[in-house]
This record gives C-alpha cells, structure tokens and sequence, in this order.
C-alpha cells in the first residue's frame, strides 16, 4: 500500500524564517503492525528537515520489554516516536527524547546501528577506554551476547514487532 496523504500546508521555517515549510502527513499501513502516521516537514529554502512517526491504534502509555536471543530477533521492527526512550540495560544505553527529538522505523539492529553513529570517533580507536563499548555493540549486532530493548512512550505511539 501507498502512504496516503492526509494533510498539507506550508508555513514559516523555525530556522531561516522563509515561507517555504512544507507540512505533510500521511497514513501508511504497515504489513503486521497496522496504521501508522508518518509527518514530514520540508524548507524548500534552508533544507530543514524533521520527521516524527507514530502508530495510529495506540492507548496510554506503553512499556515494551522486547528480550534479542536470536538473530531473528535482530530483525524485529521497531518503531520509535519522537516522544519515546530507549534503554539496553546489558549495553549501558539510555536514549531520551529532547526538544529535537525525531521518529523513526527502524530493526533492532538498526537501532545499534544508530547509536554506534552517535558515539565519539575517539572510542572507535581500540586504545582508547570507551572503545569497550563499542565493542559490546558490535557483539550484539553479531548475536554473539543477549540483550533487551526497553522502549517507553509516554504517549503509547510506539512498538516492537517482531
């Protein structure tokens, strides 16, 4: 299925003040999980760009405790909204949701993937203390030690499927 567009306008940029910010929502059925709603917001003068995703058949708050002993479990979707934090306790990964804070679907192992993006480049040098952890996380994106994800979402507008 094709995302469907349900809203459109542009308005001002947060940061070049130009009238160029296009706002689009759309609704997009994802195969085994339901409805969920993807906005875009686009500056056609600065190339600002934010994205937030959340799911559309959600209650309160949820808590999802998702336990990776198996390669499949890698492949498990998850989907994050710009308000939700993640935590992997085994890793020693705490990631909470700031002013700025975006959405996104990603896998399990996505979601490694993004925090090794986010880690100084001095720790991916092996004399370097903190290059333990980055070596954890290469072990988990491996399979090679189990792990939990904890996603919370204060707003219920998050999930891991598997």
């Amino acid at each position: 299925m094709e995302p469907q567009k349900i809203f459109s306008s542009v308005g001002k940029c947060p940061v070049c003040d130009s009238e160029n910010l296009e706002i689009s929502t759309y609704v997009y059925e994802v195969p085994y999980f339901g409805k969920i709603l993807i906005e875009v917001w686009r500056c056609g003068a600065c190339g600002y760009r934010k994205s937030d995703v959340g799911t559309l058949e959600h209650g309160g708050e949820v808590r999802i405790v998702f336990p990776v002993r198996e390669q499949k479990d890698l492949n498990a979707l998850v989907i994050k909204s710009s308000t939700a934090s993640i935590e992997i306790p085994e890793l020693g990964v705490e990631v909470f949701p700031g002013p700025a804070a975006q959405g996104y679907i990603t896998t399990v192992e996505g979601l490694l993937e993004r925090i090794l993006e986010n880690i100084p480049t001095e720790c991916f040098d092996e004399n370097n203390e903190c290059n333990e952890f980055v070596k954890k996380i290469k072990k988990a994106m491996n399979n090679e030690i189990n792990f939990t994800v904890i996603l919370t979402d204060p707003y219920g507008k998050s999930a891991i499927k598997p």
